[in-house]
């Protein structure tokens, strides 16, 4: 594989450390600034909230320009924003370097899969995208517990530091290791958007804010449930999301390998099962035994589904994949902030620190339900199509 894919690998794990690195701090920041845990999730809301802008309209605004001179403006936004997080001197400067570093996120992902795979031989197109976003799935793993690790011996604002860093390194990488890319051609902004047209698009952007709504509703808030209910110290919090992170390691390969042999019923089981996980985990979670268990199986099964809701929405959207995969990544964190924000508010009703995980498993039922509708819709519409007449059949929109 050629060297520069690790230049944008690293950017995946800075990206990706970003993002979750915080949910194992909250409780330092919180105490820091002086605010409530429900303010203190905003750090995570309003993060996912700025990816879901930017990649959509940032993705929109870049298209026509120089691919690699994008990544590396997109580094440029991503050290800027951790730098202001590093020294931000109050909670509200924080929450800006938060959404500064976040309209990168969707971009860099978007635009770095189309650099990637120009970088190698048709047949290694796949591996290579793969390899940049094993960066992410790395962060997941070993980024966050030790980012969290990092932040708790030597102060939370040391993590953002060390992000800056990666930040530098990545954006060095890209500039001296990433060959200059084929011109970008013209491309249709009305083709693009043409694809919200179709009502599977919608559901698929549903259910993707759904899943991922139940699940990062019980997750943002997990440091406070492991040392608050499971009776956790503050110093274990780290090793216990490394063991969070190999069950997503494990839950992205399963659930793709569910995706390719039937992708809705494989969606449907993962829902059901993630439900489960997560009412399971508020019942016992005085049981750190079971808390260890609960854990592993959240990340698990809750990543499972990021294949499949991939696949799902680019299916209805093959002839705009750019922005089929930015409206993607935009449903992901809106689904972050999404339980974020219900998380917080069972929070601040004084419902206890299990309550996130109540939350997630009532959000997971509803895209359940979501999913149910749109599958049968789908194989309702594929029916009539089937049905049709073929000399009509072109004038049937999916």
């Amino acid at each position: 594989m050629p060297i520069g894919l690790l230049a944008l690998a690293l950017g995946g794990f800075g990206i990706g450390l970003t993002e979750f690195g915080i949910v194992g701090l909250l409780p330092e920041v919180a105490a820091d600034f002086g605010v409530t845990e429900p303010v203190a999730g905003y750090l995570v809301s309003g993060y996912a909230l700025s990816v879901a802008f930017g990649a959509i309209a940032l993705t929109l605004a870049i298209t026509r320009f120089d691919r690699k001179k994008v990544l590396l403006g997109l580094m440029v936004l991503f050290i800027a924003g951790n730098l202001i997080s590093a020294v931000a001197p109050v909670y509200s400067v924080m929450l800006l370097g938060r959404i500064v570093a976040a309209l990168c996120h969707g971009a860099f992902f978007s635009v770095g899969a189309v650099v990637a795979a120009e970088m190698v031989p048709e047949n290694r197109k796949a591996s290579a995208i793969a390899l940049m976003f094993g960066g992410l799935t790395v962060a997941n793993v070993l980024g966050v517990p030790l980012g969290t690790l990092l932040g708790q011996q030597l102060g939370w604002r040391s993590t953002f530091w060390a992000i800056t860093v990666i930040g530098v390194v990545t954006l060095a990488g890209i500039w001296l290791l990433v060959p200059q890319p084929e011109p970008v051609g013209r491309t249709s902004l009305r083709g693009e958007l043409g694809v919200f047209r179709r009502p599977q698009v919608w559901i698929s952007a549903a259910i993707t804010v759904l899943s991922y709504g139940g699940m990062f509703g019980a997750f943002t808030y997990i440091a406070f449930t492991l040392t608050e209910v499971s009776g956790f110290a503050t110093t274990t919090v780290p090793w216990l999301l490394v063991l969070f992170g190999v069950g997503m390691f494990a839950g992205n390969f399963l659930g793709g390998k569910a995706a390719d042999r039937a992708l809705d019923k494989s969606l449907l089981v993962i829902f059901a099962l993630l439900t489960a996980v997560l009412a399971v985990f508020a019942l016992t979670a005085h049981s750190q035994v079971l808390t260890i268990i609960s854990l592993f199986l959240m990340g698990t099964v809750g990543l499972a589904a990021a294949p499949g809701l991939q696949l799902r929405i680019m299916r209805y959207a093959d002839d705009a994949p750019t922005m089929a995969s930015g409206a993607n990544i935009a449903a992901f964190n809106i689904g972050n902030a999404l339980g974020a924000w219900l998380g917080g508010l069972a929070l601040a009703a004084g419902l206890g620190y299990v309550s996130p995980l109540w939350v997630g498993a009532g959000v997971n039922v509803v895209g359940l339900a979501v999913l149910v509708a749109g599958s049968v819709a789908a194989r309702r519409h594929h029916r009539q199509l089937a049905e049709t007449p073929q000399e009509t059949r072109s004038a049937v929109t999916a």
